[in-house]
């Protein structure tokens, strides 16, 4: 058996309105929320990046169960935004979290570089390279002032810790599959700034044709149909995207609509579905299926589907993805572009 043993998430406090960055732009607020249906995003601290974060969420994934630190072999961390150009995030995790000996790297693939991580995790722990691993999902996203962007990109972390001992396995790992193309939709070229992305063109030949095929690869693979899964985490790059490709695959809209934080937090990137993986953990029940897809741009999908066990009610109870939506603080524009360092 392989699966998650255990999990953490990391919001920052700080938050910005859609509205106030739309009247800042001469944009109609009510359009903005309708259209992308985001109310808010998650604002990084003036010291908090990528790196801080994924340290977080690492450490409460950590601290809900009671595995032998010295027996985690591998860390990667996934993220577009690292705390250096040259130096992998993942190292210095694993020298905060005092790891004994580990394999590190750091991943890139736009959205979805947090799960490939976990994919690499899961490969090394059922292979028995390693007894047990860390992923971690973590972003600080940037956007060019005024573009549509900047209304959803948001920052967040989670981390999975995956293991194999039947006993502490809290969701096993059923089936995974990826679908991956060269399509354009997002870049950003070295030394630039801010990404730019091909506008509609982000939406049906990226994000639809990547997410609905993997998905039904998926289900295909793992003998499954929709009325046979519970929970539903697909990459929010906003609130529309998943809600329509839940309705073309025939899932129902309360699977997808119950778990769409991306309307209080943004699209925290690479974090983004495993947040909502993180969210869904939170208060599923042992025998629930959770199907999990990712999205990144340049482009493609993994999917996963995991079945909870009875050893979820072994976690220890601590803070859950949903305090860190609820813990928050607004900021007005000005204090945002300090933040994010816009000039």
């Amino acid at each position: 058996m392989v699966g998650i043993v255990s999990y953490g998430a990391y919001i920052p406090r700080y938050r910005i309105k859609s509205e106030d960055i739309a009247r800042v732009h001469g944009r109609e607020p009510n359009l903005i929320r309708k259209e992308l249906l985001i109310e808010e995003k998650s604002v990084p601290g003036f010291d908090e990046d990528s790196l801080t974060m994924g340290v977080e969420s690492s450490l409460n994934a950590l601290k809900k169960c009671s595995i032998d630190k010295k027996k985690i072999g591998a860390i990667y961390s996934g993220s577009e935004s690292k705390a250096y150009a040259v130096k992998p995030n993942a190292s210095i995790m694993g020298a905060v979290l005092n790891l004994n000996h580990y394999t590190s790297a750091d991943i890139e693939f736009a959205c979805k570089a947090g799960t490939a991580a976990l994919q690499m995790v899961v490969g090394l722990v059922k292979s028995q390279f390693i007894e047990y691993g860390i992923a971690v999902g973590s972003d600080t996203s940037q956007s060019t002032p005024g573009d549509v962007l900047e209304y959803t990109a948001s920052a967040g972390s989670a981390s999975f810790i995956v293991g194999n001992k039947k006993e502490e396995v809290i969701a096993e790992l059923e089936e995974m599959c990826s679908v991956s193309s060269d399509t354009p939709d997002f870049w950003r070229r070295n030394l630039q700034k801010y990404p730019k992305h091909a506008e509609r063109f982000t939406g049906v030949p990226a994000y639809f044709r990547h997410v609905i095929a993997c998905t039904k690869l998926l289900m295909k693979k793992a003998n499954v149909k929709t009325d046979d899964i519970d929970h539903v985490a697909f990459h929010t790059p906003n609130g529309k995207f998943p809600l329509k490709a839940g309705k073309i695959l025939g899932l129902s809209k309360e699977k997808i609509q119950s778990n769409l934080i991306v309307s209080k937090i943004g699209n925290t990137y690479s974090a983004a579905s495993l947040l909502v993986l993180a969210h869904i953990l939170d208060k599923a029940r042992p025998n629930e299926r959770i199907l999990v897809t990712s999205f990144g741009s340049g482009a493609g999908s993994d999917s996963f589907l995991f079945k909870v066990t009875d050893n979820i009610k072994k976690l220890r109870k601590m803070k859950k993805t949903q305090d860190y939506i609820d813990n928050k603080e607004y900021i007005n524009y000005s204090k945002y572009c300090k933040f994010a360092k816009i000039i």
